[in-house]
């Protein structure tokens, strides 16, 4: 059978892979970046839907709707993001069906093939594969404690002219790093100066555990035209409401809208309309604050269980905020030769190499610490332990 070309050399993700072999209720996996499903909202999530389709005009969520989105939800998330410190109007904001289709949306918009795209590395393995499919060229930045290094972005953005930077900048999948102010104005600034696009990739921002907030990148005026900001309820409300959003510079929002209009038409009509009014009525912020609560404890016990998990001369993230701690064994370590251990006694990671563009670090895993409780998690750093141990 002959395939588009633009699938060749576009893998399957290996996170998703590794989830049809770890549901087995005995697994404790830190594989996925999976929110916590005893912590969905449900009762609340099933009164949102009850109510909108109970009112008189319920039908009417279950028509087709405007591409950009249901006109009381883009004001809801857009009076959210400006008290978070991003002025934001429902008119600068399109709904998309998660985040992930918002940075398909943006590809479709502003990629050809062949053309640039510059990464920090290691990144989130799905933008990596939407790039390819989009047959851009990625080019790497290195990276530290402190995120993407605004001199080697300088060099990059000076030899390869990538038309566009995508970054996940609080929180980073897989690292768990945050991008420091002084750094975002300067990536602000290299922006600017250069005419480079800029994705923020924001999914993570209110699963803050310690320390200040730190504001979005496209709150930067350097570069307030160039930012592509996605948000996400996915990990403050449910993944499967499958509802994200880009707030996008005014010149970008036809083109956007146009393929947004390609891709889908719009996204459901009816999981918009039980967001919005499940916003209007719930006290989110206290949903996050428990959240929060729960997501910190368990991210303390994953840290505080490293130091007798991990090899000697490891090094790993001690993230603030996010899903996800990044660990690397001493060189010349393969994390994916050790996977197969680590699933025989009932525990899985995800291998650090899908995360690279270029060239990988085999020594490097991913570990997501929200989706069991701090006893589990415990119980699987003890196993994870084991499995390091027989190698």
């Amino acid at each position: 059978m002959v395939f588009a070309q633009r699938l060749r050399g576009v893998a399957s993700s290996p996170v998703r892979d590794l989830l049809a072999l770890i549901s087995r209720p005995e697994v404790i996996s830190f594989a996925g970046g999976l929110p916590a499903p005893e912590l969905f909202d449900l009762d609340g999530l099933r009164a949102a839907f009850d109510r909108v389709l109970s009112a008189p005009d319920g039908r009417r969520h279950l028509q087709y709707a405007p591409t950009e989105g249901n006109v009381d939800l883009r004001e809801l998330v857009a009076g959210r993001m400006t008290v978070r410190g991003l002025p934001t109007a429902a008119e600068d904001l399109l709904i998309t069906t998660g985040s992930q289709q918002a940075l398909t949306l943006i590809a479709t918009a502003l990629l050809d093939p062949g053309v640039v795209v510059a990464v920090e590395e290691p990144t989130y393995l799905a933008a990596l594969q939407c790039f390819q499919l989009a047959g851009a060229r990625i080019v790497t930045v290195p990276s530290d404690d402190d995120g993407i290094d605004p001199a080697a972005l300088e060099a990059v953005l000076r030899t390869e002219w990538p038309r566009m930077l995508y970054l996940v900048p609080t929180f980073a999948n897989p690292t768990g790093r945050t991008l420091t102010p002084a750094r975002r104005a300067e990536v602000a600034d290299l922006a600017a100066a250069h005419g480079t696009w800029v994705v923020e990739d924001d999914p993570y921002g209110e699963l803050r555990y310690r320390g200040e907030p730190v504001p979005a990148l496209a709150a930067q005026p350097a570069a307030a035209d160039r930012v592509l900001h996605l948000g996400s309820f996915s990990k403050i409300a449910a993944p499967g409401l499958r509802l994200g959003w880009v707030r996008s510079p005014a010149s970008l929002r036809p083109v956007l809208t146009v393929a947004k209009q390609a891709a889908d038409l719009h996204t459901s009509t009816i999981d918009q309309a039980a967001a919005a009014e499940y916003l209007a009525t719930t006290d989110l912020d206290a949903h996050v604050s428990g959240l929060r609560d729960a997501y910190r404890a368990r991210r303390d016990a994953m840290i505080a269980a490293m130091p007798h998990t991990a090899p000697p001369g490891s090094r790993w993230t001690d993230p603030d905020g996010g899903m996800f701690t990044w660990l690397r064994l001493p060189a010349g370590s393969d994390s994916a030769a050790l996977l197969p251990k680590a699933l025989q006694r009932n525990v899985a990671f995800v291998p650090g190499a899908p995360f690279y563009a270029t060239q990988p670090d085999p020594a490097t895993l991913r570990l997501s610490f929200t989706t069991h409780t701090a006893e589990e998690i415990t119980e699987g750093m003890r196993r994870l332990a084991e499995a390091f141990a027989a190698a």
